[in-house]
């Protein structure tokens, strides 16, 4: 962003952009910024007041494209014209955007609307993933009642076949049926377990969440092993089921935190529990004005990239000796507060967002 100049404030017919998902704003024929709406303001990483002022053409790789549709536009030369360019953003990455300039009504105005590329391919693998998560969970749901019945009987057989046997070399083989139908048994009621829990709903305050997953956490690993806070403390409370969000960001540290054993005996482990609020965003098939990000982030191993695509599927883990419940879990509950979990993994980095809607 180059130089800001100072402008007359915005006028009260620009705010309903404020309600939009699509990057949105309103400049002059000379280029200069009028209205930003609040996603260009989350997008960009910078408030609206440092953004209106500005020479919008300057947050171009290619300010020139941007120039000449802005002469178009003035010049009535198209009813709305149309490419790709490449946003500038101060402290993130270049973002590929779909640019659309139109003339408005009011003369000297012209609307510019920036769509991510990104934004569709994004939307479609999140529905995917959650028709994917469905079908699983119906399905695990089923194979679980078939195999409960079952397992009844064998255990049952086995304790009536005890107590006839006389041999006791024989009788460790039948405690051997018991023991491994009660541990199919124990691992068929933790998959039903989502399903069968009530929802109990209250007032959810997300840091009271936070810090009774830090403290046990640091409980569970005392040394070695920081558990950073990095709050937005202005997110107001929700309504939801404070027991389900805590087990759910639970199992998402725990789960870092088995990760980072070799970082947790060297000393060097770190968990950053960060919250913050996201404008008008959409996921679930739906938009939402506001909505809670709260991140988990380890600086572990990384997710092995065989397992990405099928990281929230029931009985996948990528630990010898893992349930491969404990995400699937999580994922559960989320989804019973309307949210969605999302995963950003490289070697040194993974990066757990949990999205849930805010009044």
């Amino acid at each position: 962003m180059k130089k800001r100049i100072p402008l007359t404030p915005v006028v009260p017919q620009h705010h309903p952009f404020d309600w939009l998902a699509t990057l949105v704003a309103v400049v002059s024929i000379e280029g200069r910024v009028m209205y930003a709406n609040a996603a260009l303001e989350d997008v960009m990483g910078v408030s609206r007041r440092n953004i209106e002022g500005t020479q919008l053409a300057q947050s171009f790789v290619n300010p020139e494209a941007f120039i000449k549709a802005l002469q178009g536009a003035h010049s009535n030369a198209f009813a709305a014209m149309r490419y790709d360019a490449v946003l500038l953003r101060p402290t993130q990455e270049d973002l590929p955007v779909h640019v659309i300039v139109a003339p408005t009504e009011r003369s000297g105005e012209v609307l510019v609307e920036l769509l991510p590329l990104e934004q569709q391919a994004r939307q479609d693998r999140e529905e995917r993933l959650i028709d994917q998560a469905q079908a699983n969970k119906e399905l695990i749901r089923n194979l679980a009642h078939e195999i409960k019945n079952p397992l009844g009987g064998i255990r049952g057989a086995a304790q009536l076949l005890q107590m006839e046997i006389e041999n006791k070399d024989l009788i460790e083989y039948t405690q051997v049926i018991i023991h491994e139908a009660d541990r199919l048994q124990l691992l068929v009621d933790r998959l039903l377990a989502p399903h069968r829990r009530p929802h109990v709903v209250g007032d959810v305050n997300i840091h009271e969440v936070c810090e009774r997953v830090r403290s046990l956490i640091l409980a569970e690993f005392p040394k070695g092993l920081r558990v950073v806070r990095d709050y937005d403390t202005s997110i107001p409370e929700f309504r939801g089921d404070r027991e389900q969000l805590i087990q759910a960001v639970l199992n998402i540290a725990h789960n870092a935190a088995q990760a980072l054993q070799e970082k947790t005996a060297a000393g060097e482990a770190e968990i950053v529990l960060r919250t913050r609020v996201s404008r008008q965003v959409t996921f679930g098939k739906q938009r939402y004005r506001l909505a809670l990000e709260l991140h988990v982030i380890d600086n572990g191993p990384g997710i092995p990239e065989e397992i990405k695509e099928r990281l929230f599927f029931p009985l996948v883990s990528g630990r010898d000796g893992g349930s491969g419940l404990g995400l699937n879990l999580a994922q559960t509950f989320v989804q019973q507060h309307h949210g969605l979990i999302e995963c950003d993994s490289e070697p040194g980095r993974t990066d757990f967002k949990i999205l849930i809607p805010l009044p």
